[in-house]
């Protein structure tokens, strides 16, 4: 029986269908704030696996308090928590510059996308809803589920060292000085 029961190993169908509503949100987002940076590319799975981490809290606060938004709000809190500090990181200077609207615009920068994904959602056979989403919810589910073993292991190990430390306070406190 637990206080706290332990976090789930698959991730719920609520989380699944929150990543799949904000996920082309966030990889925008990500983008832009990193510049386009291919090596940045993490960052947003990084985020989701934030989410992931307090998943039932926020579905908690979403239901008990009435803040439809917390999930969402939480996220964009960690994705600017995560860019800052990729920011610092970085052993240059960052200068972001963002491409709207131009002839020489990559084709992942153009508003309408390359040619290709154009017509790939009008073919039958290669519209697929929901499967990069259902894929990268997975991906952060288990990297947050990771870090949830991790975090129980170093809480036994530190409370271990707790008692330990108020075992040998104890008994020097009852030994017989001499």
């Amino acid at each position: 029986m637990y206080l706290v029961p332990p976090m789930d190993d698959e991730p719920p169908t609520e989380y699944v269908a929150f990543v799949a509503a904000h996920l082309d949100e966030l990889r925008r987002e990500t983008n832009r704030l990193v510049g386009g940076d291919t090596e940045a590319a993490h960052l947003y799975m990084d985020v989701l696996a934030d989410v992931a981490r307090h998943w039932r809290g926020l579905s908690l606060s979403c239901r008990l308090l009435g803040r439809p938004e917390a999930a969402r709000d939480y996220m964009r809190h960690r994705l600017a928590v995560r860019t800052k500090q990729w920011r610092d990181d970085q052993f240059y200077e960052v200068d972001v510059r963002v491409m709207r609207g131009t002839a020489y615009a990559p084709a992942y920068y153009r508003r309408d996308g390359s040619v290709a994904l154009r017509k790939a959602s009008v073919l039958p056979g290669t519209v697929r809803s929901g499967v990069v989403a259902v894929a990268d919810a997975g991906i952060a589910w288990v990297q947050a589920y990771r870090r949830y073993q991790w975090h129980a292991v170093g809480r036994r190990i530190a409370f271990g060292l707790l008692l330990i430390a108020v075992l040998i306070q104890y008994m020097s406190a009852i030994a017989p000085d001499q």
